[in-house]
């Protein structure tokens, strides 16, 4: 390598140090700007409820109130303070009434999404995940529209959906990295005869990014179509994932048709392979899920062993359903438990 090459080398290692110092920078203003407006929001929505308070609080004065400095506002700073906008203040100081809790994580237009919840449990659970995820307004708002709050907590009792409320997602066992159903609407794809399980492998590598945010916490991509290759028979996993926060190996095969068992002990397999042979020390045993379009859960269970925690099929939804859709899943999983657990003592 000559001078002149050296010297370009050098340039550009120093422009891109220079780029990031100042790409941070403007993070950073940013940020700062972004909580400031959102301090600013929460004290303007203070001071009208204390007014609202002080001996005049009846909804013709508010109306009043509000309509009367939105006019001013507007006129000084712009269609920003608009009635509605100024009742958004007035409801997020409401509902958040300690400012101290306040995140700079968090945009205003968070904030606005998070406002839309009427419930405090689910609020409060979106609200811990969007500081602890990270989530843009974008990601805030899918997750939402998903249900995601719904498909954690409709199979649990109090006591663990409490647990969700105040903590926030926590992996502590294989089962916590696993959700029943998926919902994979963001792939524009509908449920037919004609929909192959390459088509969906396909459409879910080209939105890779907003599948691993369906997956949940520390999911990175590894590879697609991982060939394991035993005694010259080739054998391919579908999708290798891995698990920052678990330590482990997330391995999905896809399933447009109704699951059988063969599928289940194909998985097994996969598992084995994996733990025998790519497991590193300190990791923990890989996971299996198999993504389906139907699923027989006796067939999952029987053909699986009892004490089974890794391994899990779980359903995919090609469209966002309704709390209603996931509700009457649900109770009809729960009717299936209580049968088998009833046919169970009978026999014992």
């Amino acid at each position: 390598m000559n001078n002149k090459d050296e010297l370009s080398n050098l340039n550009n290692e120093l422009y891109l140090n220079i780029k990031s110092i100042i790409n941070t920078a403007r993070n950073q203003v940013a940020k700062v700007i972004n909580f400031s407006m959102v301090n600013a929001y929460w004290n303007i929505g203070k001071i009208i409820v204390m007014e609202e308070q002080n001996g005049k609080n009846n909804a013709k004065y508010g109306d009043y109130l509000i309509a009367n400095l939105s006019k001013k506002l507007k006129n000084d700073f712009g269609k920003g303070f608009s009635v509605t906008n100024l009742k958004n203040m007035r409801r997020f100081y409401i509902t958040f009434p300690n400012g101290q809790t306040l995140s700079d994580h968090l945009s205003w237009s968070h904030y606005l999404l998070l406002l839309k919840i009427k419930e405090e449990e689910k609020r409060l659970f979106y609200l811990q995940e969007s500081i602890e995820s990270n989530w843009s307004v974008r990601e805030l708002d899918r997750q939402i529209s998903s249900l995601l709050f719904e498909r954690l907590t409709l199979s649990k009792n109090k006591e663990e959906i409490l647990q969700i409320t105040d903590k926030g997602i926590k992996i502590n066992e294989p089962s916590d990295l696993v959700k029943d159903p998926y919902v994979l609407e963001f792939l524009n794809l509908k449920q037919n005869a004609a929909l192959y399980e390459k088509d969906l492998e396909n459409a879910l590598i080209t939105h890779l990014q907003d599948f691993l945010l369906e997956l949940g916490k520390g999911f990175c991509f590894v590879s697609r179509q991982q060939r394991i290759t035993l005694d010259g028979e080739h054998f391919f996993v579908d999708l290798v994932f891995y698990n920052r926060i678990a330590k482990c190996f997330v391995l999905i095969d896809l399933k447009v048709g109704k699951l059988t068992h063969q599928d289940v002990g194909q998985m097994q397999m996969y598992t084995n392979y994996y733990k025998r042979t790519q497991m590193l020390k300190g990791e923990n045993d890989p996971i299996g899920i198999l993504l389906c379009s139907e699923k027989n859960d006796a067939v999952v269970k029987y053909t699986l062993p009892e004490n089974n925690k890794q391994i899990f099929a779980s359903k995919y939804k090609l469209y966002l359903p309704t709390e209603e859709e996931l509700r009457s899943e649900i109770i009809r999983e729960r009717g299936i438990i209580e049968i088998e657990k009833e046919t169970k003592n009978q026999h014992s």
